[in-house]
């Protein structure tokens, strides 16, 4: 495979580089569809990472296309939970202690999101990019030709253990439907009927009507990594370290290994690792991590016919090519401390009492990181800082499912296009 142009700290880029070459840090779900979405607006590009396309947090997702989720995580009440998610190692919302003072001011961030005032308008601006996915998505999925893993639209299924749980989710759904998103309340007869193999334990439910998912989250960004190559994308193994400026701008990456990788345009879009390279080219962010855990188990006696969210756990089963996924829940720990596989356990345990018929044997733990932003929001955006430097990380839960339409609003930013949103939300220097 054809390599970019290098240049040693002496070379002038000017003489060396492509004036169309764009670089994009980071091969998963997001990287990947900037990655083709500049390719359409006739930039030459190259992809970097330090490990395979899509074996990161891309790899081991829930599989959701969860175009109902446009709820921030940080809602209002949020504050009387954070005792509990300290003391609670294993409940939906956990933070490690030796990790909190680093985390304090993701924190006290996160709880100023969660003011009903800045919910309410969260809200409305993570729906802007959410109603657009399908629109995006479809026309991606089918110039690759990825219908062995086709985005499957039959909705979720959300249920309650109780009447009072689900009163109590009364304000999410009513904010959720009042931007568009289509919920309808079921009853306990029609969920035995739409999953009768879930525990006889939910009263009621709800139908989140246009929730996709996919049957194997790894071979989507393969997939679409492969369609990156085959319209004359370049990828390249590479850990990028720091950047080597021309005139006042960034003009190269340097690598672990010493190299340098020259580009016109530069985009960032490695996931939980994009602070640390915002930061050295001048921007910082409030960026840190939800730590996901799940467990994939082979289908045996278990049957699931959807996505299948049990509220009052925060898990989530999702039926995929290779088994019933049992993820959820959030972890906030930081990117250096070990799994805590114990966590993906309790899980699955709430998982099988929501689908009894659930077997570990032959099961598969993992864990990965989502970037995460207090407010919810991603950033897609210019840097204020470098007109030829762009940011698209901090997805949190919801990568796979904005993938596509990230792509789109980079690539019209990049080539100075009118964007179809108003981008001014999703600023990297909004906090």
């Amino acid at each position: 495979m054809s390599k970019p142009p290098k240049a040693s700290s002496t070379s002038p880029a000017s003489s060396e580089t492509t004036a169309r070459h764009a670089v994009v840090i980071g091969a998963g779900i997001v990287g990947v569809n900037v990655g083709l979405a500049l390719l359409k607006k006739g930039f030459e590009v190259t992809i970097l990472d330090r490990g395979e396309p899509g074996r990161g947090t891309s790899f081991g997702n829930a599989g959701g296309i969860a175009v109902s989720e446009c709820a921030p995580i940080a809602m209002p009440g949020t504050l009387m939970n954070v005792p509990g998610w300290l003391m609670d190692p294993y409940g939906p919302l956990s933070i490690r202690w030796a990790y909190l003072p680093k985390m304090m001011p993701w924190l006290l961030r996160f709880l100023a999101a969660s003011r009903k005032p800045r919910v309410e308008q969260i809200t409305v601006e993570i729906a802007a990019i959410l109603n657009r996915v399908w629109e995006d998505y479809e026309p991606i999925i089918a110039e690759a030709g990825l219908g062995d893993a086709v985005f499957i639209k039959e909705g979720a299924l959300a249920v309650y253990r109780s009447e009072k749980s689900r009163r109590a989710a009364d304000y999410s759904i009513d904010l959720r439907r009042r931007n568009g998103i289509k919920i309808r309340d079921v009853t306990k007869d029609e969920i035995k009927d739409l999953e009768p193999g879930l525990a006889p334990i939910f009263p009621c439910g709800v139908i989140e009507e246009d929730w996709g998912r996919v049957l194997d989250p790894f071979k989507i960004v393969t997939g679409l990594y492969k369609h990156f190559l085959d319209r004359g994308g370049k990828f390249q193994t590479a850990d990028v370290t720091d950047f080597v400026y021309r005139d006042g701008k960034p003009r190269a990456v340097m690598t672990a290994s010493g190299d340098q990788i020259i580009f016109d345009t530069l985009v960032v879009a490695c996931g939980a690792w994009s602070k640390t390279l915002a930061k050295r080219l001048g921007n910082g962010v409030p960026l840190d991590t939800e730590r996901g855990y799940n467990t994939t188990v082979p289908y045996r006696d278990a049957k699931l016919s959807r996505s299948v969210i049990s509220a009052d756990d925060s898990i989530i089963l999702t039926p995929m090519e290779m088994g019933i996924r049992v993820g959820g829940a959030v972890e906030l720990g930081g990117l250096v401390a070990a799994p805590n596989y114990d966590r993906a356990k309790a899980l699955f345990a709430k998982g099988r009492e929501v689908l009894p018929k659930l077997n570990s044997e032959g099961g598969t733990e993992w864990m990965g990181f989502r970037p995460s932003m207090p407010d919810s929001k991603p950033v897609i955006s210019a840097s204020p800082k470098h007109d030829n430097v762009f940011f698209s990380f901090g997805h949190g839960h919801l990568g796979l499912t904005m993938g596509a339409t990230t792509g789109r609003l980079i690539a019209d930013l990049a080539n100075g296009d009118s964007a179809p949103l108003n981008m001014t939300p999703y600023r990297i220097d909004r906090f």
